[in-house]
């Protein structure tokens, strides 16, 4: 078993798991201090239907995965790894979209739940149903995001859920030390932190995606009649092994495998590859450039910088007496 492939898995999970636990922290404190902590049980609620939907959603997308590669089984080394392109897509899109939006409204995280409490509270018999809801929305939206993750590297079985439970595990105990023992972790560092290697695993993403969406291609070229229609590079298939991917640009083989410790771990984490072909290393360096200017920008404007002012707010609440 390659425990390896949890490691990226691990880390989505964890900063994502770190963002619903501030959400939760900011939620049971700010019920604390209005006298309401007989809502904290819709909290937990949410929180366990929220994890159970995410769960569910990744079963549906297993089972979706083994029903469309069964229909058509001589098909099935090609759609596999069409499958994995598509979910990695999808995961290449939310996982950026997620980061630099969520680093941009982080300044702002404090206030909208505050509201959104303030407003679920003066429903009086409905209060219990809007904590609900806004810890449901929360935590399944985090979630999603881990289950696309898994489904692009499906291949992988069910290790990365092994990580998705360690990151799950990490940012609850990130939690519990922020709002429940009032101690002091600089949020700002931990978000850019993350942030840096979620774009980093992301870009790795854009690698895979591409060689799982040349493999089909080169698995659907062998079975036609006409392959030279569908690989550029169909002439040099045997060779270099590229349908599309231009030519070969990086060989590490000898020097740095991708299956032997230290570059199993690249791998995992970084999407590298001890053989790179050309449309690889030029989409790996724009979507780095694009996608990591753009959140370093995020940054820049405030960011994820005023979460620590704004989410760490352990002692001041911990009397109801303010």
């Amino acid at each position: 078993m390659n425990l390896t492939t949890a490691l990226p898995t691990c880390v989505i999970t964890l900063r994502e798991g770190v963002e619903a636990a501030l959400v939760v922290g900011i939620v049971l404190a700010l019920l604390k201090k209005a006298n309401q902590s007989r809502l904290n049980s819709w909290v937990y609620a949410g929180v366990g239907v929220g994890v159970i939907i995410s769960i569910l959603i990744g079963v549906l997308f297993t089972w979706l995965i083994q029903v469309i590669g069964a229909a058509n089984p001589e098909y099935t080394a090609v759609v596999e790894p069409m499958l994995e392109t598509v979910f990695g897509i999808i995961a290449i899109a939310m996982l950026s979209w997620m980061l630099i939006w969520m680093t941009k409204q982080a300044r702002f995280m404090k206030a909208q739940v505050e509201g959104a409490v303030t407003e679920a509270l003066t429903q009086n018999s409905n209060a219990g149903w809007g904590v609900f809801g806004l810890i449901l929305v929360a935590v399944v939206r985090e979630g999603f995001e881990t289950v696309l993750f898994i489904a692009a590297n499906f291949q992988q079985g069910l290790v990365p859920a092994f990580g998705a439970i360690a990151g799950l595990f990490g940012a609850t105990i990130i939690g519990v030390l922020l709002f429940k023992l009032g101690v002091k972790i600089n949020i700002r560092q931990f978000f850019q932190a993350m942030g840096i290697l979620l774009v980093l695993i992301v870009s790795g993403l854009v690698v895979s995606a591409l060689k799982h969406f040349d493999e089909g291609l080169a698995n659907l070229a062998l079975s036609s009649s006409t392959p030279e229609n569908i690989c550029f590079y169909y002439d040099h298939l045997s060779n270099i092994h590229s349908c599309i991917l231009g030519p070969l640009v990086w060989n590490a083989e000898q020097v740095l495998p991708d299956k032997q410790f230290p570059g199993i771990i690249l791998k995992s984490l970084f999407g590298y590859r001890q053989h790179l072909y050309l449309l690889q290393a030029i989409s790996y360096v724009i979507f780095l450039a694009t996608v990591g200017g753009l959140y370093f920008r995020s940054l820049g404007i405030g960011g994820v910088k005023n979460v620590q002012n704004q989410t760490i707010i352990q002692k001041p609440l911990t009397s109801t007496k303010e």
